[in-house]
């Protein structure tokens, strides 16, 4: 089931299925929220907003991933690696060395 023998095989997978601008920014968005809600409810030890913000992410990369690229989210079959990525992807475009607009 585990055709990637690492996360640096997988990570190109994973750009592969994000190649459309609104799928990227949709993942953009929801890990923004997740980051908010999650270190907001951290913060107010308040242990609902943190899953309301993992909730809103899944919900935005999701959308994305059905509406959008029309595929399957890798998080059904790789979701440690999905998630790893999904920081990758949001560190690489809050440092400049990916475009939520263009490859």
């Amino acid at each position: 089931m585990n055709r990637f023998k690492d996360f640096r095989s997988f990570y190109p997978h994973y750009l592969g299925e994000h190649r459309k601008p609104a799928t990227r920014v949709l993942h953009f968005l929801g890990t923004t929220l997740f980051l908010g809600f999650g270190l907001g409810g951290i913060a107010a030890v308040q242990p609902l907003l943190v899953l309301l913000g993992a909730v809103l992410a899944y919900a935005f990369a999701w959308t994305g991933h059905f509406f959008v690229e029309k595929n399957r989210p890798a998080t059904f079959r790789h979701p440690w690696y999905s998630l790893i990525a999904d920081f990758r992807f949001y560190g690489e475009v809050l440092t400049g060395r990916r475009s939520l607009f263009r490859d």
